[in-house]
């Protein structure tokens, strides 16, 4: 039998105040694992709506998926934030983590916030997958050379991956981030 990630919700300081994380963490407890994944919501700043992907994932590796300072249950900033920003707070939970190296994976409008981070910190960024990622965002990383690939998951309108999407499209997660999935 396959053991099974805890997931749970937590809070991590960062920049802009307390920043909410959905989380797996694999039953060694993280320690011995594949690269984290970062997971970077859409325009709604969500982490939730990656919650269908947790469990099957995080048997190996930590995943963490924020709710973008400002939305769900992270502090709001006395000023409006934008993807540079968002992917600051992002680098502070890292570094809190003492995470040297993640893999990323972006919906919708959270695929800027995860070319920021590509660009700010170059080497913290292994490998980036993005969801209905807009067309400016894709033109921008093509320019600055940044390289990533694009998951059908779910619509840029959708609220939440569903566990059918999920399901459908695991075996493709797991080539694009070389990741081993106990049955």
């Amino acid at each position: 039998m396959s053991a099974v990630a805890r997931v749970r919700r937590t809070y991590f300081d960062c920049r802009y105040g307390q920043l909410h994380v959905h989380q797996a963490i694999p039953p060694g407890g993280g320690f011995d694992e594949a690269t984290a994944l970062l997971c970077l919501p859409g325009v709604r700043g969500l982490g939730g709506f990656y919650s269908a992907l947790l469990a099957p994932l995080g048997s190996n590796r930590s995943i963490y998926a924020l709710d973008l300072p400002g939305f769900g249950s992270s502090d709001a900033p006395m000023q409006g934030l934008g993807p540079e920003q968002w992917a600051l707070a992002a680098t502070d939970l890292l570094d809190s983590l003492h995470q040297r190296r993640v893999d990323v994976l972006a919906h919708a409008e959270g695929a800027a916030t995860a070319l920021a981070l590509k660009k700010q910190r170059p080497s913290l960024v292994r490998r980036m997958a993005w969801s209905a990622a807009p067309a400016s965002v894709a033109s921008q990383a093509r320019t600055a050379g940044v390289a990533w690939q694009e998951l059908p998951l779910a619509a840029a309108g959708d609220e939440a991956l569903s566990a059918a999407s999920v399901r459908t499209h695991l075996d493709e997660i797991i080539k694009i981030f070389n990741v081993d999935v106990a049955g």
